[in-house]
């Protein structure tokens, strides 16, 4: 532990940042006089989807209405974001905003020396940033009382379905199911009386995290961890974990390409899929004049309530300089106010976390009537969970063993209790 702690900080030293939170900077300027340049970590703009246009539409707003700073913009996909901030470190070049997972939160505040947003901007500055979001997302930003990653593009699982399939099906789709019993008696009438697959959860391939597995978990009062102690194998995780499994055994559970499910349910090919509400505009855009698309909240454990977990990314400062800071401090300010919401919601599909422009017809008003099948997922928002990341160096590791033993108890042929008390055993081995 004591080595540890010595080359972190000597790597902080080396670099000119803290990477120990709790260690004072020097506070953000007061304003911007003269030009500055920032760059922005961001994993849209690695996309060609309606993601990377609409963040290039604010991006050019923002430099219009902040002629002093100009945002020099790093496309990275999600799963390699990280790895690039450290190089990049490595090689002595200093961040200074970067959109980020939920999973890597500790890793971030503790190794990568994001700045605590209420020591960077003050007790007023903080306020004036994160007044208005729901409280419940600049939550799961926090460690220890500190923000490091302030709330940013937000989804929760939810059940989109095919009304023509369960019309199809003798279903009615005015009534979708509420439970998981009644997903496996809907999915098991679809595969009996059409030609395709019935439900599928989209929780185990690489670019999808844990947060459906983690919100299936919690809705069944399980927990993915303790503290530093895993938790996933208990009897609440082995029971999320065995429905699905039974699933399978019936059928009413489709074996899918576990790297890209969404494509079935484009295709017309599946009756229901639970996933991030983030796809629900390409879904549109794939059933329309094809297949009538609905949603629906995520299904609950009989009469326990539902706790969908948040998917999505924070935005995390980095910068050192209190001019620098400045700049990041007012174009995190820019993306997460009301135009930047309307703007992120409308023409991306993540939720809006000011709730406010919802109904309002200066923002997302005109959008949020035309377009109903968000409702579910904002009336989601009042339970939304943490993704729960994974504490020490070696997080993903851990949180990796956790998410294959998921994918051989479900669709593999071992004893569910077995594999995954198996891997909660080996996982914890790497736990701080």
């Amino acid at each position: 532990m004591i080595k540890r702690n010595f080359l972190k900080l000597l790597a902080a030293a080396s670099l000119g940042f803290t990477a120990l939170s709790g260690v004072a900077f020097a506070q953000m300027a007061d304003a911007i006089t003269e030009p500055v340049t920032i760059s922005f970590y961001n994993y849209n703009l690695a996309t060609a989807s309606a993601g990377a246009d609409a963040t290039r539409e604010l991006l050019a707003k923002f430099e219009a209405e902040n002629p002093n700073i100009k945002v020099e913009t790093v496309g990275v996909p999600s799963n390699e974001i990280v790895t690039r901030l450290q190089a990049d470190m490595a090689a002595g070049l200093q961040p200074d905003v970067a959109q980020l997972v939920f999973r890597d939160l500790y890793y971030i505040a503790s190794d990568l020396g994001a700045n605590a947003l209420e020591d960077m901007a003050g007790a007023e500055g903080y306020a004036e940033l994160t007044d208005g979001l729901i409280p419940r997302g600049v939550d799961l930003g926090r460690i220890d009382g500190k923000t490091y990653g302030l709330a940013y593009t937000f989804s929760t699982p939810v059940l989109f379905y095919n009304a023509d399939l369960f019309r199809q099906a003798g279903l009615d789709p005015e009534n979708p199911p509420k439970t998981w019993a009644e997903v496996k008696a809907a999915a098991e009438a679809i595969v009996e009386k059409t030609d395709a697959e019935g439900f599928f959860p989209g929780a185990y391939g690489p670019a999808d995290g844990t947060f459906v597995y983690q919100a299936i978990l919690m809705s069944n009062g399980g927990k993915v961890r303790d503290g530093n102690t895993l938790t996933f194998a208990d009897p609440e995780g082995i029971e999320a974990v065995q429905m699905l499994r039974d699933m399978v055994g019936s059928g009413a559970h489709a074996r899918l390409d576990l790297t890209n499910p969404s494509e079935a349910m484009a295709a017309g090919q599946l009756g229901m899929f639970l996933y991030t509400s983030a796809i629900q505009n390409s879904l549109s855009a794939a059933s329309q004049g094809n297949w009538e698309l609905r949603v629906a909240a995520m299904p609950s454990f009989g009469d326990k309530p539902t706790a969908p977990t948040n998917s999505g990314s924070a935005l995390y400062a980095f910068s050192k300089d209190p001019v620098k800071q400045r700049a990041a401090y007012e174009l995190m300010k820019f993306l997460t106010s009301k135009h930047g919401y309307t703007i992120i919601t409308s023409k991306i599909g993540y939720l809006p976390l000011r709730l406010d422009i919802v109904d309002d017809p200066e923002f997302l008003g005109p959008w949020t009537q035309s377009h109903p099948l968000i409702r579910p997922n904002l009336e989601q928002l009042s339970r939304l969970t943490p993704n729960i990341a994974f504490p020490g160096p070696n997080y993903r590791q851990a949180e990796a063993m956790m998410k294959e033993s998921v994918v051989e108890a479900v669709l593999g042929d071992g004893d569910v209790i077995e594999v995954l008390s198996l891997a909660q055993d080996n996982a914890q081995s790497l736990m701080p």
